[in-house]
């Protein structure tokens, strides 16, 4: 399942230190190009709810296999793709596969893990997507700087297809699996729910700010005059920096609390992107990555685990919707700061990140303690 984890997240990281090389090569605007990853995170956003009920139906581990062995093909057709045209629709259908298994594993985690140490286990999970995020920043970058990005879509995708051929039917599937309410009825117990819409808006708007905002960090470097595989490793520091902040995470989980955790993510969101703003420099976007891995591994484990009690009935339903909100956020602030990456007002990019991360956190965290009153 870590496994799975890691190749879906290596893939969807991928793209963001190749931005650059791949206009250069195709010929075309940055703007465009941005579509690729955009795309990519709407439409494994907009998936998430239909591989979720259909994980009801088929079993967590058999939608993993079969989303794993179906990526094969629109990943190839990406790293082979001869316009820019073919490689948006091919990422986005990639895109639309990989979706299967971020939700499904968490979900998985939901039906075996108590909830008394549910959150570690997810921040292990965190910390995997972690590594695949470190390597494919470094990696990509690297590719592209030796002109190879086509190698950097192939490769992730041929693996997951060979993970799901041999490896990941050994998982066994959780107890209960489709024995539960129909998608309609799971879909109305949750738009009942308000604090089940309410953990979706906050996915949504921290979506934007971690994943959107962060698919600019690497062109910001390129920028400056760097390299493509310098601004990879750069970026990398996020997936370094996660590993260690997971494990400061162990340690401070129960003193802080969930509301606490939360506060403290959005803080360092904040520093994070306050320090991309004031320089785009190697150092300055190496900071960046390191306190924007901190606010995500502190917010958004706290966040994931909020989303797996908050409807234990329909746990897959909500578990959907906030990933489907989550990297729907991420697309539309990715399309959105697009026009201003173009410019070059990377700087501008990454204040507005910075201004909305704050509020981010304080509401976030107060929510999350009034939740926690509400059930005592």
């Amino acid at each position: 399942m870590r496994a799975a984890a890691f190749l879906s997240t290596f893939d969807r990281f991928a793209v963001a230190p190749m931005l650059v090389t791949i206009a250069i090569d195709l010929d075309v605007p940055l703007a465009e190009v941005a579509a690729a990853a955009s795309l990519y995170f709407l439409l494994y956003g907009l998936m998430q709810p239909v591989w979720g009920m259909l994980s009801d139906r088929l079993g967590r581990v058999r939608t993993m296999r079969l989303t794993l062995v179906g990526v094969l093909v629109p990943g190839l057709v990406s790293a082979l793709a001869p316009s820019l045209a073919v490689l948006v629709a091919a990422r986005a259908l990639t895109g639309g596969l990989f979706a299967a298994v971020i939700p499904a594993s968490l979900v998985y985690i939901g039906d075996t893990v108590p909830l008394q140490v549910r959150q570690k286990a997810l921040a292990d999970q965190l910390a995997t997507s972690a590594v695949a995020t470190a390597l494919a920043t470094a990696l990509a970058g690297f590719a592209a700087y030796l002109g190879l990005w086509r190698l950097a879509f192939a490769a992730p995708v041929v693996l997951a297809a060979l993970l799901g051929l041999f490896l990941i039917r050994r998982l066994p599937e959780p107890e209960g699996v489709g024995e539960g309410a129909g998608p309609l009825a799971s879909l109305g117990l949750v738009a009942r729910r308000p604090w089940a819409v309410l953990v979706v808006l906050v996915a949504l708007v921290e979506g934007g700010v971690i994943l959107g905002f962060f698919t600019y960090l690497a062109p910001a470097v390129e920028a400056e005059g760097y390299s493509a595989a310098a601004s990879g490793l750069a970026v990398g520091v996020y997936g370094a920096a996660t590993l260690g902040w997971t494990q400061v995470l162990k340690r401070v989980a129960d003193r802080l609390g969930p509301a606490g955790l939360i506060f403290a993510g959005g803080a360092l969101l904040t520093a994070g992107y306050a320090a991309g703003s004031s320089s785009q420099g190697l150092a300055g976007i190496s900071l960046t990555a390191f306190f924007v891995g901190g606010g995500f591994v502190f917010m958004h484990s706290t966040l994931q685990t909020w989303a797996t009690e908050v409807v234990p009935e329909a746990r897959a339903t909500v578990i959907s919707f906030f990933a489907t909100a989550l990297f729907v956020g991420s697309g539309l602030v990715a399309t959105a700061a697009a026009p201003l990456a173009e410019g070059g007002a990377f700087g501008l990019i990454f204040a507005l990140a910075a201004l909305i991360s704050a509020p981010l956190g304080i509401l976030g965290g107060l929510a999350r303690r009034r939740y926690a009153r509400g059930r005592s």
